[in-house]
């Protein structure tokens, strides 16, 4: 099943208004940036470039006669895999510069890490986001009858919460041991390979061991320092790693909320993953919620990684946190728009209520299996405005 994505409003409005900024679209490989390439490129009748080829790279040299015929011939230009030709950011100045033209170019937001020309573009672009499906994504792309949506709230949880929702593993019916090893794929090729050759990473095995130990630590706070003693290096390269895992959509960081108030204490960060069918091929556990010992987390991390997902793909101006007490109370997810308002959610695999322990003036709701669709859109309305 071809599903219709956030990002394609997004997409879509960019070509109706007169802007000519540069659309980019980042995100991790596999998930859909090239598919939907692929329509808008059918849908216009223009080509896509891909700079995974030497020849396309070519037609973006920084040549104002070769730029010229490019913007004379086509109304929009479609870029796929732009981080691999580092050397066209000059070539989208140019364009965007003197031709005013509309381009779209999709990639992973290292073309920033490779290009010291990317800083020229300020205020030539807008930026969006692709990532896995998210739960509204699914949703809206079914026909669930309102009376179907307490059950299917549940089942689509459950199935997010072991498989993930890459559009290849969600997208398409196969059976258990296809979408384990296609996850096994993604992982192998684009976790593993793909990041550890960008970044030149020296130890695979260190990058995989430090994934599998956040795994293990889904809803506890990480220390950078006892998971680089657990696993015999040190403190600045385990950080460095779990930063390119952050960057790259692997990883979702939670920072703790600080206050002046004394009783509110954490040195560190909770690490989540953005698609749990990841993490479960790490720990190679896909047996069903209710059999699973860490049940709980699982359901911290999905819904974490929902209102983050809900995040990027609305533009919302909004930042999340956690908070602890000295005595060990936590609050799982706060969040604060650009008012300074607070939002805190407890997550409960089983519904139980919450009491309030947040110091500041907020809202609390407790999100389970059943209401989370309604509270994380709930967010909208939450978040100051979305960003035009």
């Amino acid at each position: 099943m071809a599903y219709n994505r956030k990002i394609e409003e997004h997409i879509e409005k960019y070509l109706a208004e007169d802007s000519n900024k540069i659309f980019f679209m980042w995100g991790p490989r596999r998930a859909g940036k090239t598919f939907i390439m692929r329509k808008i490129s059918e849908k216009l009748k223009v080509p896509l470039f891909n700079f995974d080829l030497r020849s396309d790279q070519e037609k973006f040299l920084p040549d104002r006669s070769v730029l010229s015929k490019l913007a004379s011939a086509l109304p929009v230009i479609l870029i796929d895999e732009v981080q691999n030709f580092p050397e066209a950011t000059v070539a989208l100045k140019i364009l965007f510069d003197e031709f005013k033209v509309k381009i779209i170019a999709t990639g992973s937001s290292e073309l920033r890490r490779k290009s010291t020309d990317f800083d020229s573009l300020a205020g030539r672009f807008i930026e969006y986001n692709c990532l896995p499906l998210s739960a509204s994504e699914i949703k809206n792309n079914l026909s669930v009858k309102p009376y179907e949506e307490s059950v299917f709230s549940k089942f689509l949880m459950s199935d997010v919460s072991i498989y993930g929702s890459y559009p290849e593993i969600y997208g398409q019916k196969k059976s258990e041991a296809e979408k384990i090893d296609l996850l096994q794929n993604i992982f192998d090729t684009y976790v593993l390979k793909d990041i550890v050759d960008i970044y030149n990473l020296r130890n695979a095995k260190l990058a995989k061991d430090i994934l599998v130990k956040v795994a293990l630590q889904i809803g506890s706070e990480i220390s950078v320092r006892e998971l680089a003693n657990s696993l015999g290096s040190n403190t600045m390269t385990v950080s460095n790693y779990l930063e390119i895992f952050i960057k790259n959509y692997i990883l979702l960081p939670l920072p703790a909320f600080k206050t002046n108030l004394r009783r509110a204490v954490s040195a560190h960060r909770k690490l989540y993953f953005l698609d749990l069918g990841l993490r479960n091929i790490l720990i190679k556990d896909f047996r069903p919620l209710d059999l699973r010992p860490d049940k709980g987390g699982v359901f911290e991390n999905f819904i974490i990684a929902e209102f983050f997902k809900k995040v990027l793909n609305d533009h919302l101006h909004c930042s999340f946190y956690f908070y602890r007490e000295y005595g060990g109370k936590e609050v799982d997810l706060v969040a604060e728009n650009y008012k300074k308002e607070y939002f805190c959610f407890e997550s409960k695999f089983n519904g139980h209520s919450v009491s309030p322990i947040f110091p500041l003036p907020h809202k609390l709701e407790t999100i389970n299996q059943k209401n989370y669709f309604n509270l994380i859109e709930s967010l909208c309305q939450f978040s100051d405005v979305l960003a035009s």
